[in-house]
């Protein structure tokens, strides 16, 4: 069977910061052919929607499956999905990935037909055995399907993360991934899933709070295939366990790979396992994402962080000494008002860490999604992305989108600003002597993209799609196992042990 996977347009964060490669749809190219289909994978990030109807007319694919990992991209995948069933009715059209999840039946109800079924659940499980049932009315009982009968049983967790490495050369102009000046930029992912509890986090919610790691070797091997300088690990939260680190930093040792990487991991995770973070900056790890979220006691326990101010601090301190780049988000809570603006750019500019904001958002498989919906201002699915609000703000909308502009823009400049660039000048020249632009063009496209007006604007624009609330939303904290997508496998649940 011809098999088109295709991810959506890039959000407005990642028009400066960074553009990830479709790890995902990678991984599950790779288990579709496996199973002996003809697989394509399309990156709208990169290519226009012109070259998407492209592929339709010279590949003519049998089935096309569209990532939803993010909310803000659902009526662009509903509206192709639409077209893409006008221009070839036969074709089977398909949904998966982590926002699309949690919402199957009401994706399947805006597309009024045009999509046949969504997918719940870790894609390289579920889309063989999607793809060999179409046609059969089995598909509908399939575990992780949605269709427009019902949900399917709960979807199956990948019993072996070394299966299916993924698929790099099916994806076209790979040296348009970036993240930052690490340009161009692969990604790789070492385990997979998330101890820890946020309120504001679907992470842990997707795989029912599992944890599982790959193999040392595939993990390396990995590494070693792919052909770009520097390496993002796209891991949850990086070397929770200290040994399964080592055990892949050695293997990466003994074949002599040579690589420049960048992860994200917890403040509490660094200061516990600091000596396996001291050993991959002598392996080439040269920045990492720490999600501080807030400065204060009370805005770490509202998102059940459990980290204290002072771990926080300590943990930069760590990282500091390590001489890793460090750049940290706080969540911008729509109740702030001018004077909390700017004690967090007062602070951000006090320390040497690059500091980015994103609006507090409730996501469907959030607990705050339960708890918080019925204040949702919005259900405008595109505003979903962390650079609106869609609650209530104590400032008005506009004037909150100034002091948020504001806030960003003084932070660009700390790191992006001419004076930034002066310290950079010379990774600049570099990268545009290899040919590499990402970064260098990130730098002059803050106020295009970042604008009070626009952000502002954006709420003013006609809904053709609205979002579903939840049934029974309220401010009591739901039960873990009613926002799971995954049911945590005895394998998922050792990784949790081993952990605590």
């Amino acid at each position: 069977m011809r098999v088109l996977l295709v991810h959506p347009s890039p959000l407005l964060y990642s028009e400066i910061y960074l553009r990830l490669e479709p790890l995902g749809l990678e991984r599950v190219a790779a288990a579709l052919r496996a199973a002996r289909h003809d697989v394509r994978v399309l990156d709208l990030q990169i290519f226009g929607h012109r070259e998407y109807f492209r592929e339709l007319e010279t590949f003519r694919p049998d089935a096309v499956g569209f990532s939803l990992n993010y909310l803000a991209n659902v009526p662009e995948v509903v509206d192709l999905a639409i077209e893409t069933k006008r221009r070839r009715p036969r074709c089977f059209v398909f949904t998966g990935g982590h926002s699309g999840s949690f919402i199957g039946p009401e994706l399947l109800d805006h597309a009024r037909g045009a999509l046949d079924c969504a997918v719940r659940g870790e894609g390289e499980a579920s889309a063989p055995r999607l793809l060999e049932a179409i046609g059969d009315p089995k598909l509908e009982t399939l575990p992780g399907v949605v269709t427009r009968h019902g949900l399917g049983p709960a979807p199956p967790l990948l019993d072996d993360l070394d299966r299916f490495p993924p698929a790099r050369e099916l994806t076209r102009r790979r040296r348009k991934y970036f993240i930052g000046v690490l340009d161009p930029c692969a990604s790789a992912e070492f385990t997979r899933g998330c101890p820890w509890d946020c309120s504001f986090c679907s992470a842990w919610t997707f795989y029912g709070r599992s944890y599982r790691k790959a193999s040392p070797e595939a993990a390396a091997e990995d590494i070693a295939r792919i052909t770009e300088p520097n390496v993002f690990l796209v891991d949850d939260v990086a070397f929770v366990q200290a040994e399964h680190g080592y055990a892949i930093g050695r293997e990466i040792e003994r074949r002599g790979i040579r690589k420049a990487y960048y992860l994200e991991t917890r403040c509490d995770v660094l200061l516990k396992n600091r000596e396996v973070f001291a050993y991959w900056r002598r392996l080439g790890l040269h920045y990492m994402f720490l999600g501080v979220e807030a400065l204060d006691a009370e805005g770490l326990r509202l998102h059940r962080k459990r980290v204290t101010p002072n771990e926080n601090l300590r943990a930069l301190e760590v990282a500091r000494e390590l001489g890793l780049t460090v750049a940290i988000n706080i969540i911008a809570d729509p109740d702030w008002d001018e004077r909390r603006f700017a004690i967090v750019r007062e602070w951000a500019m006090s320390v040497p860490e690059i500091v980015h904001l994103t609006v507090g958002t409730p996501y469907p498989g959030t607990e705050t999604w339960m708890t918080e919906s019925r204040r949702l201002t919005t259900l405008d699915y595109r505003l979903f992305d962390v650079q609106h609000a869609v609650l209530p703000t104590r400032l008005p909308l506009r004037r909150f989108y100034e002091e948020l502009v504001k806030t960003q823009a003084i932070l660009s400049r700390k790191h992006l600003g001419v004076a930034a660039i002066r310290q950079t000048a010379s990774l600049a020249l570099g990268l545009l002597l290899r040919g590499q632009t990402n970064f260098v063009r990130s730098i002059w496209k803050f106020s295009r993209v970042y604008n009070a007006e626009r952000q502002y604007g954006d709420h003013q624009r006609p809904v053709t799609y609205a979002m579903r609330p939840p049934q029974a939303p309220g401010s009591a904290r739901p039960r873990p196992a009613q926002l799971y997508v995954h049911v945590p496998s005895s394998s998922g649940r050792a990784g949790r042990a081993e952990h605590a």
